[in-house]
């Protein structure tokens, strides 16, 4: 199966660098400039399918890319962005994010529990669509979760760090 893993355009969240997780923000303009654009470059992909993350600014990435071209789309909550609980909407870098993991704070997503989501959204896909093209479209924390467990790697900043996932970059995987 060919992977191809996309993080959402841009929100104003990412701009002021809050930390969104589960929060559902909207793109902001160049969000949408952006999407237009990755959707121009994916044409010459031959894409089987979408699976998005339900959150807004994922969903409406998808469906930009989508427009016009007979994908299906689908959404899956295995692929919702990390909860961080009570630090959502704070301003926050890299390094605080493995504090936050280990904090023990309700609401916050723990290191295994987020790989029991991506194991399971990643053995399914590989099932289901084995000669397919996949185009996934979630959220930096999860892109970053999935390379790492695509790469056998622990999630952590250390390995987190070494993958540049801009809003609609792209990753290819053969898995």
């Amino acid at each position: 199966m060919r992977l191809l893993i996309t993080r959402h355009g841009q929100t104003d969240w990412n701009v002021q660098g809050k930390a969104q997780g589960r929060t559902d923000t909207n793109l902001n303009e160049t969000g949408i400039h952006q999407a237009k654009m990755l959707a121009e470059k994916l044409m010459d992909y031959k894409i089987d399918v979408i699976i998005s993350s339900p959150l807004k600014r994922a969903r409406k990435t998808a469906e930009i890319i989508a427009n016009g071209r007979a994908i299906p789309v689908f959404c899956d909550e295995d692929i919702i962005e990390r909860s961080f609980g009570k630090y959502e909407g704070q301003q926050l870098k890299h390094d605080d994010f493995d504090a936050i993991k280990r904090s023990g704070e309700i609401g916050v997503e723990t290191d295994d529990e987020f790989l029991v989501r991506i194991k399971r959204f990643l053995k399914g896909i590989k099932k289901q669509y084995q000669d397919k093209t996949v185009l996934i479209v979630t959220h930096k924390g999860t892109a970053l979760g999935m390379c790492c467990y695509i790469e056998e790697l622990p999630i952590c900043k250390e390995n987190t760090g070494k993958y540049k996932i801009d809003n609609c970059s792209i990753l290819e995987y053969e898995i």
